[in-house]
């Protein structure tokens, strides 16, 4: 009984909750608004939707949100909570100087919140160094604490006895699937094992976040291209400072190539180097930020349409990708801890010596 109520819920919160979420937004302007303006206020709630915010939105429409610590440098510190921006119509004040959203960014304005502008329609107002615990940053606070007690339950478990617990049930297969089907066949039996604490942390991070990114909460942290970056990051510096003498030896003076196609060879390989990573950031971010955008725009267009055979498809087809999201947000994680390992093998792997 217990677990059909948690699957009802999961069922409600991965699907229906972004449908009622849109539709009491677009439902208030339906009888008064005009069909662009309707479009204008859908691709308004997509951006909300995949922008990273100070606020945690509950209900859009409501103005219902959980408000989050603003912190900013500006001649000292200034620390007040993102309330006081009332939905980026208010300016906030802090020791004298106030403060005021624009395109969810912060700038230093006066009392009534005058912002001055360039040709381009740019902001000239100050800008302060921002520090903020954005809506991403607590995200990914919250995750990464989540993930740490998981594992840290997981472990003690297993000092108790080798009879995995509930928890464990769950983990143990996938931690099996990561050393498996990912390490040892990339990375090889010998070096393996250096390298799973990484692995296994940055698969269940993505995939978990993924995971979140698919509820009413406009959580879209890995398609925030700072966040992907970081992730490709990290594996670049792992990647480099663990390889071997062998590594750089194919990338600037390949055994077995004759000599003068090594020069031609060696900035190609050296290029390579940096290519890798990137395309691992693009392919997360590109990834999950086109899963949001398409499943919102969907939604979106129950809103337009007028005819109830029209609104019938595309719910069924919205439902059907929400489903096909549940399978590309494992399928990214696995993606990209699969490409992380095997980058770390070619670091690791053992060359052979040619004349």
């Amino acid at each position: 009984m217990l677990g059909k109520t948690i699957f009802k819920f999961l069922f409600i919160s991965l699907f229906c909750a972004p449908l009622i979420s849109m539709g009491s937004e677009v439902a208030e302007v339906d009888s008064t608004q005009s069909e662009e303006e309707i479009k204008t206020e859908i691709k308004e709630f997509i951006d909300h939707h995949l922008d990273d915010s100070y606020s945690y939105t509950i209900w859009h429409a409501m103005g219902i949100e959980f408000p989050l610590p603003v912190i900013l440098i500006d001649e000292g510190f200034h620390v007040f909570s993102s309330s006081k921006f009332h939905h980026g119509e208010a300016v906030a004040e802090s020791n004298g100087k106030h403060y005021a959203l624009y395109h969810n960014k912060i700038y230093q304005t006066n009392a009534a919140g005058d912002l001055n502008f360039d040709e381009e329609h740019h902001p000239t107002n100050t800008k302060p160094l921002d520090l903020s615990i954005t809506k991403n940053v607590m995200t990914i606070m919250l995750f990464s604490l989540f993930i740490f007690l998981l594992f840290r339950n997981f472990a003690k478990s297993y000092r108790k006895s080798p009879i995995p617990n509930k928890i464990g049930r769950f983990l143990e297969p996938l931690v099996l699937f990561v050393r498996d089907e990912i390490a040892i066949p990339n990375i090889g039996e010998k070096h393996y094992k250096k390298y799973m604490s990484y692995l296994l942390t940055v698969f269940f991070f993505i995939w978990f976040i993924n995971l979140a990114g698919l509820t009413p909460l406009g959580i879209n942290v890995t398609g925030n291209i700072a966040v992907t970056f970081c992730l490709a990051l990290i594996t670049f510096l792992i990647t480099q400072f663990t390889s071997k003498k062998g590594y750089w030896k194919h990338i600037f003076w390949m055994p077995g190539v004759p000599t003068p196609m090594k020069f031609i060879l060696a900035p190609i390989e050296l290029l390579g180097v940096f290519i890798k990573p990137f395309a691992l950031m693009i392919r997360l971010y590109a990834n999950m930020s086109a899963g949001h955008i398409v499943l919102m725009s969907l939604i979106g267009l129950l809103y337009i349409f007028e005819n109830w055979l029209a609104k019938g498809a595309f719910f069924s087809l919205t439902l059907f990708l929400s489903i096909i999201e549940l399978l590309v947000a494992f399928l990214q994680a696995y993606i990209f801890t699969m490409l992380t390992a095997l980058y770390f093998g070619g670091a690791v792997a053992e060359h052979e010596h040619h004349d």
